[in-house]
């Protein structure tokens, strides 16, 4: 069963068990979208296609465009993934969009713009890498990248327990707006509901990992999810305090928005004590 990471590096083809070291997407081999019957029902942020039937990919897949200023802890990566400010310094972001751990001057993190070409936009050189230890390709798909100076905007705070994996979360990228489609200039957002472990597992058997992986997207109707180049982005939603968290980081799934296919996202909350202890140390 084919597993695709969503990452956008061109070049190389990731599957779920041969993505070791890899990127937010590959440039794989997807069947077209159009090979996929769209869903009986309007999923969230939906369109009429010419025929009356829905097109459930006008855009992060499914979502609208984000507002300048709304997500000030987004970033983007050079290799073709997303992030998110975990500190002022460090971006989270995941394993499969970096090349081991170690000292790393090439990747250029882009943040505070929603649009990539704005003029304003603040570009900041990774010093250092950090991939989560034991990364393989399955689970642990966390990295911490260090920049060469902090960037002056707010952070965005992990959970540390389970207590928000559940509800609707916000997604948010610059990656393709459908399967096989191309990056985007401007930051798309969707909301996502929780899926069960159950539920994904039944998509996705063995190849999901339901003690690191937390699944979202709408099951039956699909036509809303991240995609390829959406990698390492954050899967967030609001805490008790009203403020911004991240429950997730963009994985992989099975193509992007199929019906029965939900996204697969890192369970921060997992690796909570693992990311605080790594970035101490770069």
């Amino acid at each position: 069963m084919h597993r695709t990471l969503r990452t956008s590096r061109t070049g190389k083809s990731l599957t779920r068990l041969a993505a070791v070291g890899a990127v937010a997407l590959a440039a794989v081999s997807l069947e077209p979208l159009a090979a996929h019957a769209g869903p009986a029902t309007e999923p969230a942020g939906a369109v009429r296609a010419a025929d009356g039937s829905w097109d459930p990919t006008p855009y992060v897949v499914g979502g609208i465009r984000a507002k300048q200023g709304e997500f000030p802890f987004m970033v983007r990566l050079s290799m073709g993934c997303g992030g998110a400010l975990y500190k002022k310094d460090i971006v989270l972001t995941a394993a499969h969009c970096v090349d081991g751990s170690g000292p790393n001057r090439t990747i250029t993190a882009t943040a505070g713009v929603a649009d990539l070409k704005d003029p304003k936009a603040i570009k900041v050189k990774s010093t250092k890498v950090l991939q989560a230890p034991g990364y393989n390709g399955k689970g642990k798909d966390w990295a911490l990248i260090k920049l060469a100076k902090p960037i002056d905007l707010p952070t965005l705070k992990i959970a540390t327990n389970t207590t928000y994996n559940k509800g609707k979360f916000t997604v948010a990228g610059w990656g393709a707006n459908r399967e096989d489609g191309a990056q985007q200039r401007h930051l798309l957002k969707a909301t996502v509901p929780f899926v069960s472990d159950a539920a994904c597992k039944a998509a996705y058997g063995a190849d999901l990992t339901p003690k690191q992986e937390i699944c979202a997207g709408f099951v039956e109707t699909g036509g809303v999810d991240t995609c390829q180049g959406d990698s390492g982005g954050p899967m967030f939603r609001k805490d008790d305090n009203k403020k911004w968290i991240q429950v997730g980081i963009v994985s992989w799934g099975d193509g992007c928005a199929r019906p029965g296919k939900p996204g697969v996202y890192t369970e921060v909350s997992t690796f909570a004590r693992d990311i605080a202890k790594a970035a101490r140390t770069l």
